[in-house]
């Protein structure tokens, strides 16, 4: 059992994007991360999912729970719809019309061939603001190529870069493109609607692919390589550019990192090491000079910190102004003190689980906070609820179930 603080949900909450109705027809992270963020920040955020099927994400279990869903599917709502029947697709332009957003990753071309592209949707909503999310692009030679973001994060360099200079490229442990690019996303979405709400533009499509957001994270490597003529190459812990900056383990077996990358901050942390004579070492004058002798360094810190326990060595070098801290896991982290004060993880009511924990809420507003206002949706929950909205009857709506068009 975690100490979390615990939360609640509020379906009367209001968030800063009280009024803006974003459709998601996406699947797995990318697109659910977008949303995510919008849902999180008060939008009504309507997943418009497979009958019987659902999201793909729903899928992603840990002990037979969908737990990857009850977390970016918080603050959602959903129905289903099948949108390969003329019955559904009618059913979403309905919808469009009065939607402020609408988010899809189908393969390029898909909703053109179900008569749903851009030029339709936009005639239905010239307001409308589509994200389309696609491994490689709309455009381009790659356009039809499958695109999972563990794809891109290798061909975009990062793979390469990742990982330590005697082992294999190494790929992330979570979905880090799609992140990337669902978080690009949110914004991009935001920009849209601003032009759309405050300049009184038009609606438009935002061609988001997964592969340029995390290139756009290895900006400066282009640069680098056009400058000296060698492409980076991996580093492990270290920075290519600064040092000290590593990983090192203490007395105790726990770790600690450490980065000093101003002039300053090394010679506080030689000093409090007992090594001031370290800032006179022609080895270590420079930035220059202790990025060409980073082994020498690290040797000396290792030392250090292996002669110490991990607290001891955080007391010592925190005094000293030193930026040092721990390596936790994710059990430390559900008990550490800083995380328990700042209420980064919260606990939410959860029917399978009792209580589920989670991020909190991210960012911070301080006038318009955003809310926990319900929890991630069963397949098709606000189905019936959506339909008669549109002005159907519960005949016409028991009927669309029977036909499978929901």
């Amino acid at each position: 059992m975690t100490s979390l603080p615990e939360k609640s949900f509020d379906p009367a909450a209001k968030g800063p994007l009280e009024g803006v109705r974003c459709l998601d027809l996406s699947r797995l992270v990318a697109g659910n991360q977008l949303t995510h963020l919008l849902a999180d920040w008060g939008a009504d955020v309507l997943k418009i999912e497979r009958p019987e099927k659902g999201d793909d994400l729903r899928n992603w279990k840990v002990e037979n729970i969908s737990n990857h869903w009850k977390v970016y599917a918080r603050n959602k709502s959903s129905m289903t719809l099948n949108l390969r029947t003329d019955e559904g697709r009618a059913l979403l332009l309905n919808l469009v019309e009065g939607a402020q957003g609408l988010v899809e990753n189908f393969v390029p071309g898909t909703l053109e061939r179900w008569g749903l592209g851009p030029d339709i949707l936009l005639k239905h909503n010239p307001k409308l603001v589509i994200v389309r999310i696609s491994g490689w692009g709309q455009t381009g030679p790659w356009r039809d190529r499958p695109g999972f973001g563990t794809l891109v994060e290798a061909m975009s360099g990062f793979a390469d870069l990742n990982g330590f200079p005697d082992r294999p490229p190494a790929l992330p442990p979570m979905a880090f493109a799609d992140m990337i690019s669902g978080t690009y996303g949110a914004a991009a979405f935001m920009t849209a609607l601003r032009h759309v709400e405050v300049s009184g533009g038009q609606g438009q499509v935002i061609d988001l692919s997964l592969f340029e957001p995390i290139l756009s994270f290895l900006s400066s490597e282009a640069s680098q390589f056009t400058l000296s003529g060698k492409p980076s190459t991996r580093s492990g812990n270290r920075s290519p550019i600064t040092a000290p900056r590593n990983l090192y383990r203490c007395s105790d077996g726990k770790w600690l990192s450490l980065s000093a990358s101003m002039q300053s901050m090394v010679e506080r942390l030689f000093d409090a090491m007992g090594q001031p004579e370290l800032k006179t070492d022609p080895r270590f004058v420079t930035n220059t000079d202790r990025v060409r002798n980073a082994d020498e360094l690290d040797a000396l810190i290792a030392r250090y910190m292996e002669s110490h326990e991990r607290d001891e060595v955080l007391e010592t070098l925190g005094k000293a102004g030193v930026t040092v801290g721990e390596v936790c896991t994710v059990s430390e982290l559900m008990e550490h003190p800083y995380v328990l004060a700042r209420e980064s993880l919260v606990e939410l009511p959860d029917d399978e689980m009792g209580e589920v924990p989670m991020h909190n809420l991210t960012p911070r507003f301080s006038a318009t906070p955003a809310q926990f206002r319900k929890p991630a949706p069963d397949l098709g929950a606000d189905t019936d609820r959506t339909l008669h909205d549109l002005g159907l009857s519960a005949d016409q709506i028991t009927k669309l179930r029977e036909g499978g068009i929901i």
